[in-house]
């Protein structure tokens, strides 16, 4: 496994972009706008430490952020994710988001800490049982 990123929402993205880039030094490493969920997603990183970023997420249609909701997940490559959320099921950990597309999953720690696996390359081809499995709670 090989870890990512965090993601932070923000309410301001350009009041917090002045506050990570400008003022804590760290720099933009890729912009991604995704006009079909209105939100955009901003990967900072510390020079020379590109493999560990922080993403920022910008909800075009603002929102309260109450208990730490700003807060999003931690994320971390795998090799394959459909043997990792095997083991992870088969370890008692609820697969909150199956990835029925071979590409993401979503579970949760014991304190409740959202984590985000992702396939290393390109996706796997859906199979069973995650194809056809619902999302179980909140991730």
């Amino acid at each position: 496994m090989k870890y990512l990123h965090t993601m932070v929402r923000v309410t301001d993205l350009d009041e917090s972009l002045a506050f990570y880039c400008g003022k804590l030094g760290l720099v933009e490493v890729s912009r991604k706008d995704v006009p079909a969920g209105r939100f955009t997603l901003v990967f900072l990183a510390a020079h020379a430490a590109e493999d560990a970023q922080v993403e920022l997420t910008y909800n075009w249609d603002s929102e309260p952020y109450p208990d730490g909701r700003n807060f999003g997940h931690l994320a971390y490559l795998v090799d394959n994710i459909y043997e990792k959320c095997a083991h992870l099921m088969e370890s008692g950990v609820i697969i909150n988001r199956p990835p029925r597309d071979g590409y993401m999953a979503f579970v949760r720690s014991p304190d409740n800490i959202s984590i985000e696996l992702l396939q290393k390359g390109e996706p796997l081809p859906p199979q069973e049982p995650w194809a056809s499995m619902p999302n179980t709670g909140e991730w």
